[in-house]
């Protein structure tokens, strides 16, 4: 056989099978910790198992612009990602998603449509949503004298003195300094809403700003709590319930917890868009988001899975009765709206020399 002929079959035969190699991985983008944890023994390694499929989990800390980035030059290499309400809608008014046919999600174990046994407002255009959380505070429980009783205890570094862990986002941290300043939770959008609103929650922040840690991840925000840097932190329910769970003596202030969706998403121009719409289908029926559950308290989107959960761990979601009281839905719409503006704002904030008063708090 000639060199050429050899050449060719050689081509032929890896144009062949490249693409049903390719068919056997999917890479899904997540949050990463715990969260990743209670994912992994839900539904990847189950759905693994049943299809043949090897599942590669990436870590990100949210964001659309690596999706935008991929989508746009047709290099999408993210199969399915984990996103927050707030920017699934950013990037589906991008057109940087793939629309869902909700008339594909299989059915609850009793027979009633997804339709009807998805909570309201999880079934989006481009996505479908997985589960509710919460950002909380949490403080160590050996380490504080005084354990806060309110967010605007959170703000007062002279009589709950310590740093402080936040997110590196305006997202929570407006609404949770205006809340601290008096304004009803219900009145907090409509007061963000101005530019008097903004410049007031800034002012709140400013004041702890000096006593203030920065982070990213919820893994990097339950580390400052873990290491002792932090007096308390804002954090993910669930990063709690984990780190218990190793023993650490950690506790959840629910006063004025703001709870979220988060949503799977395909992003447009993939190679792999049935896969991940199969995958997103196994990810979200009833059976996987009661097994995640077990190992992670964050509200199921599916009414049926919410039956099968312990009732321990059913008090510990964000939906949960007790939990709710002062609670805030955080305004995915509004995000959406003003997320790039108000982040630059924070970004020049942060930016800002601190001013460290003279009398420090003991």
């Amino acid at each position: 056989m000639s060199v050429l002929r050899r050449s060719t079959l050689l081509f032929v035969t890896v144009m062949v099978l490249l693409p049903a190699a390719a068919a056997d991985r999917l890479t899904v983008v997540s949050w990463g910790g715990a969260y990743v944890k209670s994912q992994m023994l839900g539904f990847i390694l189950p759905y693994e198992e049943v299809s043949g499929t090897t599942v590669d989990v990436l870590e990100y800390t949210g964001g659309i612009d690596e999706v935008r980035s991929q989508v746009r030059s047709w290099n999408v290499r993210w199969d399915v990602v984990d996103m927050e309400l707030f920017d699934a809608q950013r990037a589906c008014r991008e057109n940087l998603l793939m629309p869902f046919d909700h008339d594909t999600l299989p059915p609850a174990p009793d027979g009633t449509p997804a339709r009807e046994d998805f909570i309201e407002g999880s079934l989006l255009r481009c996505g479908i949503g997985n589960v509710v959380a919460a950002t909380v505070v949490a403080y160590d429980q050996d380490r504080i004298e005084q354990p806060p009783q309110s967010i605007e205890d959170f703000f007062d570094v002279q009589r709950f003195p310590g740093r402080r862990g936040l997110r590196r986002s305006p997202k929570v941290n407006l609404e949770w300094a205006l809340i601290a300043d008096g304004v009803p939770r219900e009145e907090v959008y409509r007061v963000l809403n101005t530019d008097e609103g903004v410049e007031r929650a800034f002012r709140v922040l400013s004041r702890i700003k000096p006593w203030v840690d920065w982070w990213r991840s919820g893994e990097e925000a339950i580390r400052l709590l873990e290491t002792g840097r932090v007096s308390m932190t804002s954090v993910f329910n669930g990063r709690v319930f984990d780190a218990v769970q190793r023993g650490e003596n950690f506790a959840i202030l629910w006063d004025h917890q703001v709870w979220f969706m988060d949503v799977w998403v395909i992003p447009r121009n993939g190679r792999r868009t049935e896969q991940a719409a199969d995958f997103i289908r196994f990810a979200t029926n009833t059976e996987s988001l009661a097994r995640q559950m077990r190992h992670i308290p964050y509200g199921p989107v599916r009414r049926s899975a919410l039956e099968r959960i312990d009732p321990e761990i059913r008090r510990q979601l964000p939906t949960a009765a007790e939990n709710t009281a002062t609670a805030i839905e955080g305004d995915a719409e509004w995000w959406a709206a003003n997320l790039d503006r108000l982040t630059g704002r924070f970004e020049r904030w942060l930016e800002r020399p601190v001013m460290v008063p003279r009398e420090l708090p003991n």
